[in-house]
């Protein structure tokens, strides 16, 4: 009865707009508490304190949620429709990543999710199985999302140390149903990375100490969203003119060529987000910043970071006619902009 529920299931997630899913058991993943504490024992966490805090749940499923025996995994494509490499040349321009240009992936997922959850209740209790419980969950809670996901079939952790499917690439979004029904679980991924080197080669940080290890303290993504205070000079210029986020790696997967176009149409890039004016966004005041990034995931870092890496992209552009907007931000009341403007003032004199 439920090997038929199975498949009405994952049918039923290709309707709501994921393109794929599988499942998986909560303790599929055994692997993890070892890796995790390895990473932790490095500092590569950098100051994301709430790994470590939260790591006797993210290191095990089952301990997030002892009640749980299945985990539906599940991911959306968002691939580009453009080479997000292409903008790294327009120095006066600032490069955001692609999974940020257009509405927040949070609220667009978890409302699947929860439609998703609510029909696999309902199609339980029409086939008179005990109603089972959910959750759902997507990056913000401490779950081992790429792990599960490479133990339900949805394609394997590569030397990025993101998820890459043989049928989406890497441009996609992960999100989970955990429940208490009992579901056969689907077949783990194998890993398809071979001898490439493609994301980790093309690196501008050298973020990577080792194949599948990241070191996030020398990760763009991470010193543009998660890094308070001034970045390590050693890296700014290494940041060129990405502004909000990296995409290097996941564009340089070969795997990309079997890539879906994203359906989302939600996910394409808002006017004004693809290759926007560095000029136009140094003077955002905070009411400015949140007006334009209303909705958008660059509104959670708010407008002292967002603006301290506008900065750092101004002074690697080469520009002078930069220079006046750096100069202007020097006295910022925000000691860190003011310090990526005295930098940006220095590197453009």
């Amino acid at each position: 009865m439920t090997e038929d529920l199975k498949a009405r299931l994952v049918a039923q997630a290709r309707a709501e707009g994921f393109d794929l899913a599988r499942i998986c058991r909560p303790d599929a993943v055994p692997e993890v508490p070892a890796r995790l504490a390895a990473f932790l024992a490095h500092d590569y966490h950098g100051q994301m304190g709430w790994l470590a805090d939260r790591a006797h749940w993210r290191g095990d499923p089952a301990v997030l949620w002892p009640e749980a025996r299945s985990v539906i995994m599940l991911g959306e494509s968002y691939t580009p429709e453009d080479d997000p490499m292409s903008l790294l040349s327009e120095r006066d321009r600032g490069v955001i990543s692609v999974y940020a240009r257009g509405k927040d992936y949070h609220d667009l997922v978890k409302k699947r999710l929860k439609r998703l959850a609510r029909w696999l209740i309902a199609e339980a209790e029409g086939e008179h199985l005990a109603p089972p419980e959910v959750k759902v969950f997507v990056d913000t809670a401490p779950v081992p999302e790429k792990p599960l996901g490479q133990a339900a079939g949805l394609g394997w952790q590569g030397k990025h140390t993101n998820l890459v499917s043989r049928d989406l690439g890497n441009w996609f979004f992960i999100g989970s149903v955990f429940t208490t029904l009992e579901l056969a679980p689907d077949a783990p991924e194998t890993d398809h990375c071979g001898s490439c080197r493609a994301c980790l080669d093309v690196c501008p940080t050298d973020a990577f100490p080792a194949p599948y290890q990241l070191d996030a303290r020398r990760c763009i993504s991470y010193l543009t969203i998660e890094h308070k205070g001034p970045v390590d000079p050693e890296l700014r210029s290494k940041m060129g003119n990405r502004i909000y986020g990296c995409d290097d790696c996941l564009a340089a997967c070969p795997w990309n060529k079997f890539a879906v176009t994203a359906r989302e149409m939600r996910y394409a890039a808002r006017p004004g987000l693809v290759g926007p004016h560095l000029a136009d966004l140094a003077v955002l005041d905070d009411a400015e910043f949140r007006a334009r990034f209303s909705g958008s995931p660059i509104k959670r870092i708010g407008r002292d970071r967002f603006v301290r890496n506008v900065l750092y992209a101004i002074g690697n552009s080469g520009d002078p006619s930069l220079r006046p907007v750096a100069q202007g931000l020097t006295e910022d009341a925000d000691p860190t902009v003011a310090d990526a403007a005295r930098w940006a003032v220095m590197r453009l004199g």
